[in-house]
């Protein structure tokens, strides 16, 4: 395969040596196990959590005469992602087997996808802070996953659990299109939304269902690959940033210290914030890849791709346009896409006919600032309909924005309707001009100094309708307050 170098050569993104100056190549092959609720070739369940060896069945074990037989809904799902990353649909593939043997592989082979993968080249765009950036997908195809070697259950004997094995995976393999890790970490992050919003995954990383094993490189500017290692089966998306740049920065010390990079698999250290060797990189002759014989070509109609990408959700992209076109700022519609719980309480807060934009900032700003203290986040501790009821009351001027705060802890502390709150609690603003006009009066004509200060200074005019405020407990008008001000003082 012939690797096409896409990008140009980002001065901001250089690593800088004691030689000078290094570019950083990364690309990235996520696992990505599919949101089903059996395994790929058997019935057997994939429920997270369960004791060892509890979801398996004969043929997750490898037992004599034992037949794999296919999962079609996890085939519908890696479809449906592909059609999500828009990739190309092969209506033929064909599974293989991937020989190597290990403890926690009972067959002695992976049961994968190698020439003729089910899903094509594809793309990603990354919005990055100066620039968009698009990401090429070179493939996804299925494969089962292994058990899991225990080696910490007794001081002398490994275990082996089988709960994992014959789980389905979609693995995901990009183009070496990065060029920093805060393009592989945003990379991984779109992708997680991606799958989230199809439902394909459900993107939990820290049980094993989603981890990545990331490609390094290094070169100099514009300059032939260099030699890659692999950084295997990391779990989190901070630390394929801090593997990313100690990795890079190893190389480029071995580089210019007249050495040569060794292509090798490395793993993670997340305690020590480093890489170490694992073993020598094998290469696709060293697995003996053959089709399996007890599998036949997945084949299935256009007609059949094309059904399943009529009921495809909206997606992020989507989404954030949609929200951009409502009024949003790109940075508070990518901030609202991010997750899809997020993206969906939006949409129910716009439902009731809310400003859309009044609703975001008080989303983003005072709703999620609160909830996102609580551990778990619980977005609907308080719902969509009472946040668009504080927010129309802060439009309609019947609370001011002060009021507001203290209306939504109440909501947020005991559950009481938004308007019942305000009521009750006599927490009305203060739109009477009579009882206003009293209150301006005497902040006047208690500091007749700070009036001419004003007069000179209208900028001062600030702090007389802050006193008011203050005097009025926050339930004032304040726009009414500054237009009686200005007219008193002779601002206007």
């Amino acid at each position: 395969m012939t690797i096409v170098d896409v990008r140009t050569p980002d001065p901001k993104k250089f690593i800088k040596g004691a030689t000078g100056d290094w570019e950083i190549v990364i690309g990235m092959e996520v696992h990505a196990q599919v949101t089903s609720e059996a395994k790929l070739f058997s019935g057997a369940s994939t429920e997270f959590g369960k004791d060892p060896n509890d979801n398996v069945s004969l043929v997750d074990a490898a037992m004599p005469g034992m037949l794999p037989v296919i999962n079609e809904a996890c085939v519908r799902q890696a479809i449906r992602t592909g059609l999500g990353l828009k990739a190309e649909i092969n209506l033929k593939s064909v599974f293989d087997r991937k020989n190597y043997f290990y403890p926690d592989l009972p067959q002695g082979y992976q049961i994968s996808q190698f020439k003729q993968p089910i899903v094509g080249e594809g793309k990603i765009l990354l919005d990055m802070p100066d620039e968009q950036v698009e990401i090429g997908v070179e493939r996804l195809h299925l494969e089962q996953d292994a058990g899991k070697s225990l080696h910490d259950q007794h001081p002398t004997m490994s275990f082996v659990d089988l709960n994992r094995s014959g789980v389905a995976l979609m693995e995901i393999v990009s183009k070496p299109d990065l060029r920093s890790s805060d393009e592989a970490k945003a990379y991984l992050t779109k992708l997680r939304t991606i799958l989230r919003y199809l439902g394909t995954c459900d993107g939990n990383m820290d049980q094993g269902s989603m981890r990545a094993d990331v490609n390094v490189s290094v070169r100099r500017p514009g300059g032939e690959f260099g030699t890659r290692c692999e950084i295997k089966n990391v779990n989190s998306i901070r630390f394929v940033g801090q593997a990313i740049e100690y990795e890079a920065r190893r190389q480029v010390a071995i580089l210019e210290d007249g050495g040569s990079i060794d292509q090798e698999t490395r793993l993670f250290d997340a305690v020590k914030g480093e890489t170490r060797s694992m073993r020598s990189k094998e290469e696709a002759h060293d697995y003996r890849y053959f089709p399996d014989p007890d599998l036949l070509p997945l084949e299935f109609t256009q007609e059949f791709v094309d059904e399943l990408a009529q009921h495809l959700p909206e997606l992020p992209d989507q989404k954030k346009n949609r929200f951009v076109s409502l009024g949003l700022s790109p940075y508070d519609a990518s901030v609202l896409v991010s997750e899809k719980e997020l993206a969906d309480y939006f949409d129910k807060m716009i439902a009731t006919g809310v400003d859309a934009k009044r609703a975001a900032n008080w989303l983003i700003n005072e709703h999620l600032g609160r909830v996102n203290k609580d551990v778990p986040v619980n977005l609907m501790v308080v719902s969509p309909e009472a946040n668009s009821a504080i927010v129309q009351m802060i439009s309609n001027s019947t609370i001011s924005g002060k009021i507001a705060k203290d209306v939504y802890e109440i909501v947020y502390e005991t559950g009481r309707d938004p308007a019942e709150v305000v009521e009750t609690e006599g927490m009305k603003q203060v739109t009477d001009l009579g009882a206003i006009e009293a209150i301006v009066d005497e902040i006047i004509a208690a500091n007749p100094d700070k009036v001419q200060q004003a007069i000179a200074k209208p900028g001062l005019l600030g702090w007389f309708v802050g006193q008011v405020m203050k005097q009025s407990q926050g339930k004032a008008n304040p726009q009414a307050v500054s237009d009686m001000l200005k007219q008193k003082i002779g601002l206007e």
